[in-house]
C-alpha cells in the first residue's frame, strides 16, 4: 500500500469533473467514464494516451506516493494529515492553462507564484517522516543516471526528484505524445478545458490518496480542507 499528497480541485468544481471525464476516471469516486471523441483519434488510442494519468486520478502531486515507515501506524499519518490542513490557510492559485511538459500535456499555472511552491515545500517536508526509505527497485524505475545533480539528491534525500527549487505544479492530462497526433490531442484539449479554466481555483484542500497494491488505481482516501482566509478587522 502507498499514500500520496495530492492537490485536486473541490469535486464540484468544473475543472476536475472535465478533468475526470477527459481521463476516464474520478479519482475521488473510482467511477469509469467514457472519454470524450477526439477527431482523427479512435477510442482505443485516447485510452491508451491516457493510461497512466487515468490511474493516478486528476490531480497535482504534492508529496509523490510512498509506502509508510516501519514505525509508523496509519492512524497517525492521517491525525497529522488533520494537522497540517488544520494550520494551512487557502489561498489563490494561478490561472492554469495548457501546455506540453516534454512529451506529455498537462495544466500549468500561468505564472509562477511564491504560495504554491511553498505549499508544495511544506507538504513534502512535513509528511517526510511517515515515508518509508526507497527501495534499490524503486530508485532503479526513477532512472537516477539521466536525473541532475540537484534532482539525483532529493530522489535520495526526499524520495522524489522534482520537489523544492525542482518542484513544477503540474496535472497530467496525456502520455508522450508526439508529432500529427500531439497537434491533435493539443488543439482539443485547449478548446476541452476552455470552459472549465475559466473558473477560479483555490488552493483550498489536500487529498490523502491511497494506492491499495502495486498498480491499482489511486482513490482519495480523506480530504482535508484548510483555514478560510482571514481578513484584518478594520475599526
Amino acid at each position: 500500500m502507498r499514500f500520496g499528497l495530492y492537490f485536486i480541485p473541490d469535486p464540484t468544481h468544473p475543472l476536475s469533473k472535465a478533468g475526470a471525464e477527459w481521463l476516464g476516471r474520478d479519482i475521488y469516486s473510482d467511477r469509469l467514464f467514457d472519454q470524450p471523441d477526439v477527431h482523427g483519434l479512435s477510442k482505443g488510442r485516447i485510452g491508451a494516451l491516457t493510461g497512466s494519468p487515468r490511474r493516478y486520478g486528476f490531480h497535482a502531486t504534492m508529496k509523490a506516493p510512498f509506502r509508510l515507515a516501519s514505525e509508523c501506524k496509519v492512524e497517525a499519518l492521517f491525525s497529522a494529515f488533520e494537522n497540517f490542513c488544520g494550520q494551512t490557510t487557502v489561498f489563490d492559485m494561478p490561472k492554469l492553462e495548457v501546455s506540453k511538459l516534454g512529451p506529455f500535456y498537462a495544466l500549468v499555472p500561468s505564472i509562477r507564484t511564491n504560495a504554491l511552491n511553498e505549499f508544495a515545500a511544506d507538504v513534502v517536508a512535513y509528511f517526510e517522516p511517515f515515508r518509508a526509505p526507497l527501495t534499490e527497485e524503486e530508485i532503479a524505475k526513477r532512472n537516477p543516471e539521466w536525473l541532475n545533480d540537484s534532482e539525483r539528491a532529493n530522489l535520495f534525500d526526499w524520495g522524489y526528484p522534482y520537489v523544492f527549487d525542482d518542484f513544477r505544479f503540474h496535472m497530467t492530462l496525456t502520455e508522450g505524445v508526439e508529432g500529427e497526433e500531439s497537434a491533435l490531442v493539443g488543439s482539443f484539449l485547449q478548446t476541452y478545458f476552455n470552459e472549465a479554466l475559466a473558473h477560479p481555483v483555490l488552493a483550498e484542500r489536500l487529498a490523502l490518496v491511497v494506492e491499495h497494491s502495486p498498480g491499482a488505481p489511486f482513490v482519495v482516501r480523506t480530504t482535508g480542507r484548510f483555514n478560510p482566509v482571514l481578513k484584518t478587522a478594520t475599526a
